[in-house]
């Protein structure tokens, strides 16, 4: 399928694209009227179950809260982590939606615990893994994120391979790889149902933008291609509304502040947290779009890390994907980007190679996995 500009809407119940779902703008997403309280009961076959790993974290506590508010009426919140996961549950339980929150708590030398908290998952989100600090990159991250993404995603191939499994642990670039290699050594890959979170990338680009823009206009979509690190975020902003309006300085000032956004961030809170409120709220919306694509409610276009399948010399990227009730029902092409993109993605894409690469090395130079740990 191709698009001659995708149109990368997220407002506060939903994700969309294209003019063929204009009638879905504005309706809440997951049934809500008025906002939190006025869900009605779910059917039988809108009934989902969406599984956190990671979720007493601080991109988990925020991500299982907006699901809470914004899952389908009769969906399960299957909520997991090692520690203080029961607090989260019995706090976000009396938000007053008709979302089942169930929790789980792992126990060191068993994944018990776990395998109950994935069991009939249709959606799988993880999140689990140390934050970033004060002069850490995503690649100083990745020996304690790539483990802890290895051993969950084994879980998850053991006790639901046919789920849509989504990853926002960092670095994704490299996290997304590890879990494909775990899936295939399970004989369980399927390169539609393996999404690396990167919307966040988008939900900065816009916002950035609107601060130039606005009052005068709103810009609502600014596609985000390439990786989820640095200068391997390439954000497309001449394919919006406002690209004509901008000039090539103003669009490279904006590209640049949204490739370190979240240093931005780290810097800010000055060495107490990462933009963990950010990626919650982002990863929530990424979610909600899945659950409505496998529900077949509407087919939502959305940025994620991806297989490429082919079409890239990195087999792993961000791109534009249109889901379905199986997953990525197709991936998506993109208008004629300016020259300062091209250059940028083709920046981009030998660093995105050495991040697959970097990932594969990792798995396949490890021990059988330990998940019994977690």
């Amino acid at each position: 399928a191709t698009v001659s500009v995708l149109y990368w809407t997220y407002r506060r119940n939903m994700l969309t694209a294209g003019s063929s779902f204009s009638s879905s703008i504005g309706r809440p997403a997951s049934g809500l009227v008025g906002g939190v309280g006025m869900a009605g009961m779910g059917d039988d076959n809108r009934r989902q179950k969406v599984a956190v790993l990671g979720a007493a974290g601080g991109i988990g506590q925020t991500l299982s809260l907006f699901l809470k508010v914004h899952l389908p009426a009769g969906s399960i919140l299957s909520l997991y982590d090692i520690a203080h996961v029961h607090g989260v549950a019995a706090d976000i339980s009396h938000v007053d939606t008709q979302v089942d929150v169930q929790w789980y708590q792992g126990v060191r030398g068993s994944s018990e615990e776990l395998e109950k908290a994935v069991s009939g998952a249709d959606v799988v989100v993880i999140v689990a893994g140390v934050p970033r600090k004060p002069g850490m990159t995503r690649d100083d991250l990745f020996n304690v994120n790539a483990g802890i993404i290895r051993d969950l995603t084994e879980t998850v191939a053991k006790v639901a391979p046919g789920c849509l499994l989504c990853i926002g642990t960092n670095p994704v670039n490299s996290c997304i790889p590890i879990a494909a290699e775990v899936l295939k050594a399970w004989k369980c890959y399927d390169k539609n149902k393996l999404l690396g979170v990167t919307l966040l990338d988008n939900m900065r680009a816009c916002a950035f933008v609107n601060e130039i823009v606005q009052p005068n206009m709103v810009i609502k979509e600014v596609p985000v291609i390439g990786g989820h690190s640095a200068t391997t975020i390439v954000p497309l902003f001449s394919l919006t509304t406002v690209g004509g309006k901008l000039s090539e300085g103003d669009m490279a000032k904006l590209r640049e502040r949204t490739q370190n956004a979240g240093t931005e961030v780290v810097q800010a809170k000055a060495g107490k947290g990462s933009a963990t409120l950010s990626m919650g709220a982002a990863t929530a919306y990424f979610v909600v779009a899945c659950v409505e694509a496998l529900l077949g409610q509407r087919k939502p276009a959305v940025c994620a890390m991806v297989d490429t399948d082919g079409s890239s010399k990195a087999p792993y990227m961000a791109w534009p994907v249109q889901l379905g009730t199986n997953g990525i029902e197709s991936r998506l092409s993109i208008g004629k980007l300016s020259q300062q993109e091209m250059n940028c993605l083709n920046e981009a894409i030998p660093i995105l190679v050495k991040d697959a690469e970097k990932g594969y090395s990792w798995f396949h130079n490890q021990k059988p996995s330990a998940s019994a740990r977690l």
